[in-house]
């Protein structure tokens, strides 16, 4: 784990303000913020410096901590690996361990996970990953020229869907309810009455979530690209060093 005092002066004297209020809750994206980048999803794990400081920052009084994928949940669960006492919520906002945020148009699901299917299975190296309320193409490991015909080819056909798209890195989603991370946020702000919120992301997906965050909020981007976040680390690392000091800062209280 990196050090915390090797963070940019301007997000460690944002997180020190953060830390002061009464009802904080710290929320993350998984994969690329607390876990690793890998050419193998099912690989993914998080840090275990940043687990650990996860948990513990979850036991601490007045803090809650959420993670927040664009996985299914379960998935989210067992790659995770977190306790009950951190919040878990999949599918980019879509399902919370309560259930679904709105109902599911489960002819429209199949619809789009056929279609979806049978491009990846021209395109070798493009994977379909199916969850509940959605499907992903994936395009991570199929060579460039596949990569942009498959991802041209779901453009196309999603014409005649009514679903949400969401594009990430390598990714394209369709969503058969509508949700994003930044609605996540302001349930599970009021679920908590958070009087500050901080979020870490990494992804064009976690734009939604650092658009909804308010005076007081701390929004930090992981890695390049340009972000409405207020804040910018280069990795995983950088996340975990910042957990650290937030569990400091919170035990001092």
């Amino acid at each position: 784990m990196g050090d915390h005092r090797d963070l940019p002066a301007d997000l460690r004297r944002a997180l020190a303000e953060a830390a002061r209020v009464p009802r904080l809750l710290i929320t993350s994206d998984f994969d690329g913020t607390l876990a690793p980048i890998v050419n193998n999803p099912a690989d993914a794990r998080p840090l275990n410096d940043a687990a650990e400081t996860l948990v513990a920052l979850s036991e601490r009084p007045g803090t809650a901590t959420a993670l927040i994928s664009g996985r299914a949940l379960e998935v989210l669960r067992e790659l995770s690996g977190m306790p009950t006492t951190v919040h878990l919520v999949g599918s980019h906002g879509a399902e919370f361990d309560s259930g679904f945020a709105h109902p599911i148009d489960q002819t429209l699901l199949d619809t789009i996970a056929t279609e979806l299917t049978a491009i990846a299975e021209a395109r070798p190296g493009v994977t379909v990953e199916l969850k509940p309320a959605s499907v992903a193409l994936h395009v991570r490991n199929a060579a460039p020229t596949d990569a942009e015909a498959a991802l041209a080819q779901a453009h196309r056909s999603a014409q005649a869907w009514d679903a949400q798209l969401t594009e990430g890195k390598a990714v394209l989603e369709f969503a058969v309810i509508t949700t994003d991370k930044g609605e996540a946020i302001d349930i599970l702000r009021d679920e908590h009455q958070a009087s500050a919120v901080i979020y870490f992301g990494d992804d064009v997906t976690d734009e939604k979530a650092f658009r909804r965050l308010r005076d007081g909020d701390v929004g930090v981007k992981v890695g390049p690209g340009e972000s409405l976040a207020g804040y910018r680390v280069d990795e995983p690392e950088d996340v975990a060093a910042a957990l650290d000091y937030l569990l400091e800062l919170r035990k001092a209280r």
